[in-house]
């Protein structure tokens, strides 16, 4: 029930409702477990995974598939309690030193303090697209869905349906897009104790470990990539050229307003030769 809610939230709130949704796929079939030595888990008949991290190593998976544009959602509860230096991500990425990347990275906290979400974007092996936000809800209580849009036009990340971050195609100014290097999804966690929670200054009590963060409801509304050649032709899918609606649009401006904490577009400071071009593009 909760999945089909945020489903409809999200088609609501990004416009993207189709006749053909993806429905949520199995693990064993969908995944391949890639380390952590026994620490990831599927369970439930292959509907729920859960990732686990201690002092010699946490643990990860990546999609079977490869993905050249598409909408992703993964439902996530993120470690309960102190869990801080820990970092939980959900992202799509591709391989080399050239790669493309879609971040959603979970920064861990002292118990009673907020989790950061903390997003990024990489094209052509370049990042530093960093913007963080806090969350309106507890996301260590339950599950909630947390998706990217990655079409022709822009990236949209959004949770529980409602976007917090678009990241629109500025070729026309010089700005790189990832529009030709297949990805898959990954998801991880790990031990970022160096950076991850008051920029390292807390760090990881491993006297609290294991900790565990949870996966389930993976969908992939996506083209394959398979041989180099896509499952499907540019188009065919009605989120392939969707926009943001004027509802999806106040729902972005309120969290920007309420809930980002930082913004690599007003930090000149990062940038001394000046902000970088898409900070400035119409």
């Amino acid at each position: 029930m909760a999945s089909s809610r945020a489903s409809t939230a999200a088609c609501f709130f990004l416009g993207l409702c189709s006749a053909g949704i993806a429905l949520a796929g199995n693990f064993y079939q969908d995944v391949d477990i890639t380390w952590g030595d026994g620490r990831a888990e599927i369970l439930d008949d292959g509907q729920l995974l859960t990732l686990s991290l201690d002092k010699y190593s946490g643990s990860g998976f990546q999609t079977r598939n490869q993905y050249l544009y598409g909408k992703f959602d993964m439902q996530l509860k993120l470690v309960p309690g102190d869990s801080a230096g820990t970092v939980a991500t959900f992202y799509l990425s591709s391989q080399g030193n050239t790669h493309d990347e879609i971040d959603f990275e979970f920064l861990g906290n002292l118990s009673g303090d907020p989790y950061v979400v903390h997003t990024n974007l990489y094209t052509q092996g370049k990042g530093d697209r960093e913007q963080q936000f806090y969350l309106w809800f507890d996301p260590t209580m339950d599950f909630h869905t947390y998706s990217v849009l990655w079409n022709p036009r822009h990236i949209v990340f959004s949770v529980d349906g409602t976007p917090i971050r678009e990241f629109r195609n500025r070729e026309f100014a010089g700005v790189p897009y990832p529009k030709s290097q297949a990805m898959r999804a990954y998801a991880s966690l790990w031990d970022a104790d160096d950076w991850a929670t008051r920029g390292g200054l807390v760090k990881t009590d491993w006297s609290k470990a294991p900790f565990t963060a949870s996966y389930r409801n993976y969908t992939a509304d996506g083209c394959v990539w398979n041989s180099g050649a896509s499952s499907c032709a540019m188009g065919s899918n009605s989120w392939m050229w969707q926009e943001l609606d004027s509802n999806a649009m106040d729902r972005l401006r309120w969290v920007q307003k309420n809930y980002m904490i930082y913004n690599y577009c007003t930090d000149p400071r990062r940038f001394p030769q000046g902000l970088p071009r898409e900070c400035n593009a119409g």
